[in-house]
């Protein structure tokens, strides 16, 4: 072999190290989510994400459940990190995608969404851009998941009237009127409300009465509210529970004033504890709401996943 030959050898071997050892990063985006936004400013994204030394690629979501398999094609073709871009349906699938399999990639987020509840609790940027720069600064956290059954969420679950709203907003009135939506639907619905019979058994306590909702949350935001489980943090183990119970139209008002200062935990109506398992049952259909997405009906049993996906942002 010449000393020609031994270089071109060795570069092409050097070269194909640097591309094996390249990270991979695959975006998957919902199109329609928020004002639509991420659709226009994907190249954008793509192109820091090259600069800071990804691989980067990119699937665009067509429908309930895709982005599930495109996160679970991603785990498959060996991706080193998989970003959700889109509300907070869209981090719901793609951590669907990724928690049942034991070689998963990293987590990012991009807010795209109306509420972005997730994104909120973690601090991102509210503008892609923003998010994408934070995803390549890297700081890496494991958090929980919650488990309910076969399923996963790494925000929210929760179940009763009040959660029924968002099952009721159009899509198109969500990318033109954002949070705003929501808030129309739910004083539409305020006289309708009624209370549901649930039974609730965590490790030492038992529930079993008529109540307006209960929330199982894993941070402290949940629908655009960043106080409503003021003590809930992403990697204790633990999921922070609030019951609210059988109320008045008047007094369900009032809870709410207690919300938005984030002091509703000691009131009355509101029964407020931590648990790492928890057992939700009802004679009655009672919608489970999963991180703002439709989730099946009760009975359900939760327990949380301690540390079991790792973020990035």
């Amino acid at each position: 072999m010449s000393v020609m030959d031994d270089f071109s050898f060795a570069g092409k071997h050097d070269m194909m190290r640097v591309v094996i050892n390249m990270k991979k990063v695959r975006v998957i985006y919902n199109p329609s989510s928020g004002k639509e936004e991420m659709k226009r400013l994907l190249p954008d994204v793509l192109m820091r994400l090259e600069e800071a030394g990804y691989e980067a690629s990119a699937h665009a979501t067509r429908g309930a459940g895709d982005a599930t398999r495109a996160a679970e094609t991603a785990v498959e073709r060996g991706y080193n990190l998989v970003i959700a871009a889109g509300g907070d349906g869209t981090i719901y699938e793609v951590v669907n995608g990724l928690a049942e399999r034991p070689n998963r990639p990293a987590l990012g987020i991009i807010p795209a969404g109306t509420t972005n509840d997730f994104a909120r609790s973690l601090g991102l940027p509210r503008s892609i851009l923003g998010a994408c720069d934070r995803i390549i600064q890297g700081k890496r956290q494991a958090v929980d998941v919650g488990k309910i059954n076969d399923r996963y969420f790494i925000n929210i679950a929760g179940g009763g009237t009040l959660t029924e709203v968002t099952y009721n907003v159009p899509s198109k009135l969500k990318t033109v009127l954002g949070q705003l939506a929501y808030y129309m639907k739910g004083i539409e619905k305020l006289v309708f409300l009624h209370p549901t019979h649930v039974r609730i058994e965590a490790r030492d306590l038992v529930i079993d009465e008529e109540i307006m909702l209960f929330l199982i949350a894993n941070s402290n935001s949940v629908g655009g509210f960043e106080k409503l489980a003021p003590q809930a943090k992403l990697s204790d183990g633990l999921f922070d529970c609030l019951v609210m119970k059988k109320c008045s139209v008047p007094e369900l008002i009032r809870v709410a004033t207690h919300v938005l200062r984030g002091d509703h935990i000691h009131d009355p109506h509101i029964i407020y504890f931590q648990t790492d398992y928890l057992k939700a049952t009802s004679s009655g259909e009672v919608q489970l709401n999963l991180d703002g997405e439709m989730g099946g009906t009760l009975p359900f049993t939760f327990q949380v996943l301690p540390r079991h996906i790792d973020l990035i942002y």
